[in-house]
């Protein structure tokens, strides 16, 4: 709604202004955030070196994370977020790398291994990853169940709308029309007039996506030896209803929930398979299959609320998100392969990219196949509180009057 707005101000003549505007300010801060980096780079000697590496705290805290990375991108994240989101990033920094994992290292040798290195999910690290993967796990079933009731709840209200409005062949002509059910503007006439005029036929959609589940099932199997034909089946039987899911109420609550729907992928898929089959690969591949599928819905749907808004053409929305997904098939590749051969140690912790996402997905890979005995002492018991934890803490944002709630942190 806000990109439709905004691309609808600048064909007036207002919104020309604003553009201009909103361009000059652009332009300057995007030069201010290359000089300064440029200035950065003249100061960086090495690895954790420089001003992205400052130890203003001292050497200690430094060992802890605690130093200043005089990053513009952090501070213009910041600007953007609201402030409960960088009190609770904060405040769950102190708490982990400030309270937690000190207190957590003093056990070594009776925890954990005293011998094992600083990424193993042996050691140390299995309580970093394995405590995280509980509060996202408990935060996002929360959100999933409330999402899903909202979702449930709307359809339920359009389903009794459209119901009782069918009862009238004319709207006007009933004397006794609930006032909370409101008359279309003419802009919202023309824009629905307009928008279904040219739709993309049932046909063709239902046929596109037997078509794309046909080829991805027998094409991925080759790719990922590990993801049998028919788990991808299973995917793409499933993935309609949570695509729907995700795209109606990322409708409602603006947060689509792809990657919770991509864990329940990890978990089940990676169980199925087992441990003897390669169940943690066939997990993870069947995660970013269901992610594709269920994000991309909520992603089109949205471009689709856009192009109603500005009253473009369905069809050539969707020839032009055709060639868009064509050039990323293109380019996307070729980009990772850049960086594949560019960085001998992609991926790997500590690394320029250490791509901090795939430790935490394939732990609960490993979780999925391997079950929760390879865990280190206390570690299950830790996980099971801090996910008790994200959902207490959200019931109890979401109970407390706004005022109130507000300053609740996130999990």
């Amino acid at each position: 709604t806000a990109t439709a707005h905004l691309i609808n101000s600048f064909h007036t003549p207002q919104g020309a202004k604003l553009a201009k505007k909103q361009v000059r300010v652009l332009g300057k801060f995007f030069s201010f955030s290359f000089l300064w980096s440029f200035f950065q780079w003249f100061f960086t000697g090495g690895e954790n070196c420089g001003f992205s590496n400052f130890p203003t705290f001292g050497l200690k805290a430094y060992q802890y994370k605690f130093y200043f990375d005089f990053s513009a991108t952090y501070v213009g994240v910041g600007m953007i977020c609201p402030y409960i989101i960088n009190i609770s990033v904060l405040l769950g920094g102190i708490l982990s790398w400030g309270i937690m994992w000190p207190l957590i290292e003093t056990k070594k040798g009776d925890w954990f291994p005293a011998d094992v290195e600083p990424s193993s999910m042996h050691g140390l690290q299995a309580y970093k990853v394995f405590i995280a993967v509980a509060i996202i796990l408990g935060d996002g079933l929360y959100n999933f169940c409330k999402v899903l009731s909202r979702t449930l709840s709307g359809l339920f209200v359009q389903l009794r709308g459209s119901t009782s409005r069918r009862s009238f062949t004319v709207q006007e002509e009933d004397p006794h029309a609930s006032p909370q059910t409101p008359k279309e503007s003419y802009d919202d006439q023309r824009r629905t007039r307009f928008f279904l005029k040219d739709q993309i036929p049932t046909w063709f959609a239902v046929g596109g996506y037997i078509i794309i589940s046909a080829t991805s099932t027998a094409i991925l199997p080759h790719m990922f030896h590990q993801l049998r034909w028919y788990y991808i089946l299973v995917i793409y039987i499933c993935a309609p209803v949570l695509a729907f899911c995700n795209a109606y109420g990322a409708g409602l609550t603006d947060w689509s929930l792809a990657s919770t729907y991509g864990k329940l992928a990890i978990f089940t898929i990676g169980a199925w398979a087992g441990s003897e089959h390669g169940g943690m690969l066939a997990g993870l591949a069947a995660c970013g299959v269901m992610m594709n599928i269920v994000s991309t819905a909520s992603d089109l749907t949205q471009d689709f609320k856009t192009g109603y808004l500005t009253l473009s053409s369905p069809k050539s929305m969707f020839v032009s998100q055709v060639i868009g997904t064509a050039m990323g098939c293109v380019v996307s590749p070729r980009v990772f392969l850049l960086f594949y051969k560019a960085f001998d140690d992609l991926g790997i912790p500590n690394s320029e990219y250490p791509a901090p996402f795939t430790t935490v997905y394939r732990s609960m890979a490993k979780l999925g196949v391997e079950g929760v005995a390879s865990l280190p002492r206390e570690c299950l018991v830790l996980c099971y509180a801090f996910f008790g934890v994200a959902i207490l803490v959200n019931i109890v944002k979401d109970s407390l009057p706004s005022k109130f709630g507000r300053f609740v942190p996130l999990p």
